[in-house]
């Protein structure tokens, strides 16, 4: 048997619904476009600075409510049709699901109350609810369930849903600068060029680029400038994994397996407010490399 675990999210979706109902919240447009044209910034704040508040009765908090669960639902979505795919590849039927959020809001009753529970960075674990907790991409993740215990009942069961990081992705793999080029497409050309007074708005010229091709179209790229160097030697790290016997597609050094904490040691913080029932140890890992733009930004 093999587990295929897949961490898919809403980040994008999520960032601008939080980011559009805080403008809101302020009495600004909830359209990012809107704000920009109209020359709008949303006050961000820190951590520690004081919430921005919905009332949960009025219009804009029940929309709250409502994109932050279909946000949720696109997170399941995302997930059963990576899973769907990777079974597809390897040729294998599903015996068992096991779905969890991070970063989400819970309508449940604590202590005799009912509350919002808002769990960032962690994850539901009610006596008997299972969780996957992935620890990096070189480690044993696992399948956890909550159990009924003092400590559990004292952090709403709630525990973790990953090892968390000890550095930043930009600590990690330094700081990169992107400058857009326009790439040949002839099936013979390497050539890159740099395209002036041409913009996102204005388009990619067709053709007429490269000199060599001039009737080759051509394709935005990205060329990468390292600015700062990162912490993590990426090419070392992927070298142990390939030595592990672990096939990695993708990554890169904002991943790597020292940039997180060791998943061991977290669980044990977390005493008999959970229970381990797998161990999974990895075969394969694919991941977006640096080269993969992602539109949505999820």
């Amino acid at each position: 048997r093999v587990w295929v675990g897949v961490h898919f999210g809403s980040r994008g979706f999520g960032h601008k619904t939080a980011s559009g109902f805080r403008a809101v919240a302020q009495g600004l447009p909830f359209d990012e476009g809107e704000r920009k044209r109209l020359g709008i910034k949303v006050a961000e704040g820190e951590m520690d600075s004081p919430p921005v508040l919905l009332e949960l009765a009025s219009e804009a908090g029940q929309g709250y409510i409502e994109a932050m669960h279909l946000a949720g639902e696109y997170a399941y979505a995302g997930r059963d049709v990576v899973v769907d795919k990777v079974l597809e590849i390897l040729g294998a039927a599903p015996l068992h699901e096991v779905h969890n959020h991070h970063n989400f809001a819970w309508l449940e009753k604590h202590f005799g109350r009912e509350v919002w529970v808002i769990r960032k960075g962690c994850t539901p674990a009610r006596p008997g609810q299972e969780g996957f907790v992935g620890a990096s991409m070189g480690e044993d993740s696992v399948i956890l369930e909550g159990a009924r215990a003092p400590e559990a009942e004292d952090a709403l069961y709630s525990t973790v849903h990953g090892a968390g990081r000890v550095m930043s992705r930009s600590q990690a793999a330094g700081r990169v600068k992107r400058h857009k080029r326009y790439a040949c497409n002839h099936r013979d050309c390497k050539r890159v060029f740099e395209v002036q007074g041409v913009s996102s708005h204005s388009g990619v010229p067709k053709k007429g680029v490269c000199p060599d091709h001039p009737d080759a179209r051509v394709r935005k790229v990205w060329i990468e400038e390292q600015v700062r160097p990162g912490k993590v030697d990426w090419p070392a790290a992927k070298q142990r994994l390939a030595e592990q016997g672990i096939v990695l597609v993708g990554g890169g050094a904002d991943e790597a397996p020292e940039v997180y904490k060791r998943l061991p040691e977290v669980l044990a913080a977390h005493g008999d407010s959970i229970r381990v029932k797998h161990t999974l140890t990895p075969l394969g890992v694919a991941m977006a490399g640096r080269d993969v733009f992602d539109p949505f930004k999820d």
